[in-house]
């Protein structure tokens, strides 16, 4: 079992920036790849940016490329998610997952943290 805790939602002006965090503990070395969603009200949860969790292979959504950075620290078993020039369309639960190996679905999951950006 793995679990995972995020932090670092809030509530910033559109441009601004905030950074979320993801702390994972339990089995954490059958971890393969992690990743972040959003949730929007009324819309489908969506994939944000992934990565493995040993390092590389950095996956980012074509609508936040260029402003968004994930980053993992293995040996702190966190990831994070730096959002830098938040647009208001950003507004959503965040969440970061997890999962096990290739080709698995993201099993794992934290409880989600509001980002909300405001014109």
């Amino acid at each position: 079992q793995v679990q995972l805790v995020e932090s670092g939602g809030g509530l910033v002006q559109a441009g601004g920036s905030l950074r979320l965090s993801c702390e994972a503990s339990g089995r954490t070395w059958n971890i393969y790849r992690v990743g972040w969603f959003r949730q929007a009200p009324g819309k489908e949860r969506e994939v944000v940016s992934s990565i493995v969790w040993s390092g590389g292979s950095e996956y980012y959504a074509d609508f936040v490329k260029g402003r968004f950075t994930i980053a993992r620290d293995h040996a702190k078993n966190t990831m994070s998610l730096q959002m830098n020039n938040l647009k208001t369309e950003d507004t959503a639960v965040y969440y970061c997952a997890a999962k096990m190996r290739i080709g698995a679905q993201y099993g794992y999951w934290g409880q989600g943290t509001q980002v909300t950006v405001s014109s």
